[in-house]
């Protein structure tokens, strides 16, 4: 076999790998290790013949084993290392996922015979790229991985029912039907899972939580993992966090202009209490990660309480609450507050003793940033009066409330303009109709981009209740969270579906969306008042 430098006496330079250009029969050739070692693989270019992509042109030992492998003369081209590392990483998820869909429907026994379900349970990086030596049912697992991450998945849900296993992907906030299992492999699925997140394979009639930590290449993804009995069997629900994204930045969230700005003077107040409120999954954390981001410096002291950490932020100390042994958020700030902080982050107000002491904390000259599950910001004024904290102690430390939500948008490579139809047309109020009929709205017919959904990823929508003057009259004298709502809106507050509704107009997001989402704040609001403040 000639080298390299005879067969190609020029080389060529490429930025990215194309799916269209992965070939995962030649790659199947090739010891996985051995591409992931030397940084290469080979890929097919548009005429049709195959190449050897490598990130050092200088690394003729690995471009002649190829050819020697494929025996055939391939051309060299230079791509970055980083973009190589994708294309083994798509090529091989590729490679898995067809054969798991030309067998749904193996079978395989819970017993590792090569002693791989016998490893550590705990924080260990494992790596899913290793697929071709592990047994059926681990093989199984990673091939759901796989898949979910490259969904863009943030949660798998692993349901039993008395036939079947379904299991579903939540993506960009919705679920999605996957993949549907004999009822015969749950017992070993789940037995995988649980040795993963070191949970006790022998208990099936308690709920269990853990945690497992998996590698993808050279990316870490951190594995939350709760389980419960059910009639089924043992149900499962994994959340995928992404150690090596990052955090966004509070310019990336989908923040208007306006609440961008006042946020920010918000959270550089020296003391008081900042809010965040919404369900569970409309993007609290994120905010209070980019708030404390843009915060941290050498300057400040911040300390957090969380349950769990979702991310490590550096020059912040971070401390998880272990109920077991009784330290709770409460016994944490106790401790926390001895600790000479300039800025504390509460994961979340659970409790009247925990929301005393942040009261208590931010009178004494600390910034607390934490969350409330309330459907708006005015509510979060009456969730603390129920919870038995007297209202002049909340007018004197909560300086502002901002409810969030998740809005899907609308995916850039099928975005077209469409006509609203008459059914949603009438689930809008008056106003709101008058509102749209002013512009142009947009939305996804599907694609591969999008996995044929319409959407790709997510934007925020907000209101901002700043507790001035008028609001802490109204929270002395013990008033509803609708009339706190009105008076906020009459001062210039734009609500969740003001702002959702801009954002379709915009053309980030659809209409439907936005009333999707905003249901059931909207359907709050009208038992409350009798109608919907836009």
């Amino acid at each position: 076999m000639s080298t390299g430098s005879d067969a190609q006496p020029t080389t060529q330079h490429i930025e990215r790998i194309s799916p269209e250009q992965l070939n995962p029969q030649l790659v199947r050739k090739l010891p996985l290790e051995f591409l992931k070692k030397q940084c290469a693989i080979p890929i097919t270019l548009e005429t049709g013949d195959v190449a050897i992509a490598l990130s050092d042109p200088l690394n003729v030992e690995a471009y002649d084993a190829i050819m020697t492998v494929l025996g055939r003369l391939c051309p060299r081209i230079i791509c970055p290392a980083s973009e190589i590392e994708q294309a083994i990483i798509r090529c091989y998820y590729q490679s898995a996922g067809n054969r798991n869909r030309e067998n749904p429907d193996m079978q395989f026994s819970p017993e590792d015979p090569n002693g791989e379900d016998g490893v550590d349970g705990g924080i260990h990086a494992e790596d899913l790229l290793s697929i071709a030596n592990k047994a059926p049912v681990i093989k199984l697992v990673n091939n759901i991985f796989f898949q979910a991450v490259n969904s863009r998945a943030s949660d798998i849900h692993i349901e039993p029912y008395e036939e079947q296993v379904r299991i579903r992907f939540r993506v960009d906030g919705v679920l999605h039907d996957v993949l549907n299992l004999p009822k015969n492999q749950v017992a070993a699925l789940v037995s995988r899972l649980k040795i993963m997140a070191n949970l006790n394979i022998a208990e099936r009639r308690l709920p269990q939580d853990g945690q497992s930590r998996i590698k993808i290449g050279e990316n870490l993804m951190d594995i939350r993992v709760s389980i419960i009995p059910t009639s089924g069997g043992e149900r499962v629900v994994l959340r995928l966090l992404d150690k090596g994204s990052g955090e966004l930045s509070l310019n990336e969230i989908g923040f208007s202009p306006n609440v961008l700005d006042r946020f920010r003077n918000l959270i550089q107040l020296a003391h008081g209490i900042i809010l965040l409120t919404g369900p569970t999954g409309s993007g609290k954390t994120t905010t209070l990660y980019a708030a404390m981001s843009e915060l941290n410096c050498e300057e400040r002291n911040i300390l957090t309480v969380e349950d769990p950490i979702e991310y490590q932020l550096s020059g912040v100390g971070q401390m998880q609450i272990k109920p077991k042994i009784n330290l709770t958020f409460a016994n944490c700030l106790r401790h926390i507050l001895r600790q000479d902080p300039d800025i504390i982050m509460i994961g979340e107000i659970r409790d009247v003793e925990t929301a005393e002491i942040a009261i208590q904390a931010s009178l004494t000259g600390h910034l607390v940033l934490s969350t409330l599950h309330t459907n708006d910001s005015a509510s979060a004024i009456t969730r603390l009066i129920d919870m038995g904290i007297e209202p002049y102690l909340i007018s004197s430390s909560v300086v502002a409330v901002m409810a969030q939500r998740l809005l899907r948008v609308i995916c850039p490579e099928c975005k077209t303009p469409y006509i609203l139809d008459e059914q949603t047309a009438l689930q809008l109020q008056e106003k709101e109709r008058a509102f749209i009929n002013n512009g142009q709205l947009y939305k996804g017919t599907g694609c591969k981009n999008c996995l044929d959904t319409g959407y790709l990823g997510r934007t925020g929508i907000s209101e901002l209740l700043v507790i001035d003057e008028d609001i802490k009259e109204l929270v002395s004298q013990r008033c509803g969270s609708h009339i706190i709502k009105e008076t906020a809106i009459r001062k210039g507050m734009s609500t969740l579906r003001a702002d959702g509704l801009r954002k379709a107009l915009a053309g980030e997001t659809t209409l439907e969306e936005v009333y999707r989402v905003t249901q059931d704040y909207v359907q709050t609001n009208v038992r409350k008042n009798g109608h919907v403040d836009s």
